[in-house]
């Protein structure tokens, strides 16, 4: 059984298209659980009615969805983020990774809405499999037993899933699925899609470097505002 956990905050103008377009794979067994950190807006209520079961954990992705993988029911879990929209039989292509290739945990090739930011998208999948760490947009799935047996994400304020990438390839190497997840480019179109990419290079060579994520947070958000 595969459970898909979705972190929210104030997510309301998305979470009802993020929801239904896994309506498909509910119908075939699937576990959606939307795990909100504190919404301002109707996000929690909307989400209601259209997954299995919505929680309330502390703001912050990783123990959002620490939150949502101790509630799952699934033997094999993916991290969803509410602007993101998996492929068609998702599902299917998980599991056939996972048994295919014998490994614990995995990732899909990423592209953006409307054909946006191409060769952002085909940087980002090529560098996943040089270095096989997985990102956030590229809707990581990992097998409970895997999951449970690193702790979790660690619960930390920024670069929790490239944190949980280095404690996963321990156990095993990183299964790709290229079928592509597709995500939203709104990040990258608010801020300006150079200063976005620098500002993450910059993050990441600072993280690589021993930075304190929360640091790296607040100079994230400072960026943002």
């Amino acid at each position: 059984m595969l459970s898909i956990v979705v972190p929210v905050l104030n997510e309301a103008a998305e979470i009802e298209t993020t929801l239904q377009a896994l309506a498909p794979l509910r119908t075939r067994g699937c576990e959606v659980i939307v795990v909100d950190g504190g919404s301002a807006d109707d996000t929690l209520a909307l989400a209601k009615s259209l997954a299995d079961r919505t929680i309330a954990a502390p703001r912050g992705r990783a123990s959002q969805m620490n939150a949502g993988g101790a509630t799952a029911k699934g033997d094999v879990l993916l991290f969803l983020h509410a602007d993101t929209r998996l492929p068609e039989n998702a599902d299917a292509l998980v599991i056939d990774a996972l048994s295919r290739s014998r490994r614990a945990w995995g990732r899909f090739d990423v592209r953006f809405t409307k054909g946006a930011l191409p060769l952002i998208a085909w940087t980002m999948n090529v560098r996943s499999r040089l270095t096989g760490i997985a990102t956030g947009d590229q809707a990581m799935f990992v097998t409970r037993k895997a999951f449970e047996s690193v702790g979790g994400f660690p619960e930390i304020a920024l670069m929790e899933d490239i944190a949980l990438s280095a404690r996963l390839k321990r156990i095993s190497r990183l299964a790709y699925v290229s079928a592509r997840a597709t995500t939203s480019p709104r990040r990258w179109q608010k801020h300006g899609t150079i200063r976005t990419i620098l500002l993450m290079w910059r993050l990441r060579l600072a993280y690589f470097f021993g930075a304190p994520p929360e640091a790296l947070a607040r100079a994230y958000r400072h960026a943002e505002n």
